[in-house]
């Protein structure tokens, strides 16, 4: 398996974390969300995996423009916020960088950049 960076290419998150894993040296693809949006089934594995909590973006600006009632049933129910995220990938936090080094046997589940951390796990 290879890894995938996904993400939208415009945020500059992003651009640290292409940055990053190009000054690593390692090979990746990248899946935009604005392009080819997520389903989700993929939503639901990272959340199972990271928790809500890490992948439910709630600083930007598209949760800030959601209704209240979308906010209240998010914030309610996990399967909502899920279907919500599938719909609107802007709230998902970026980037979110999955897969599994050939050197490696543990599979591969970030979620934000932190450099320390992708040089932790790329080194």
């Amino acid at each position: 398996m290879t890894i995938t960076i996904y993400g939208i290419k415009s945020c500059s998150t992003m651009k640290k974390a292409f940055n990053k894993l190009d000054e690593l040296g390692v090979e990746y693809t990248f899946h935009d969300y604005k392009k080819q949006g997520i389903d989700k089934e993929t939503v639901q594995r990272w959340v199972n995996e990271l928790g809500i909590e890490k992948v439910l973006n709630k600083r930007g600006t598209t949760w800030r423009k959601l209704t209240d009632e979308q906010k209240s049933e998010a914030d309610a129910s996990v399967d909502a916020a899920i279907a919500l995220l599938a719909e609107n990938t802007s709230m998902i936090k970026r980037p979110i960088v999955e897969g599994q080094l050939e050197d490696k046997d543990q599979p591969i589940l970030l979620c934000g950049f932190n450099e320390a951390e992708f040089d932790k796990v790329f080194s």
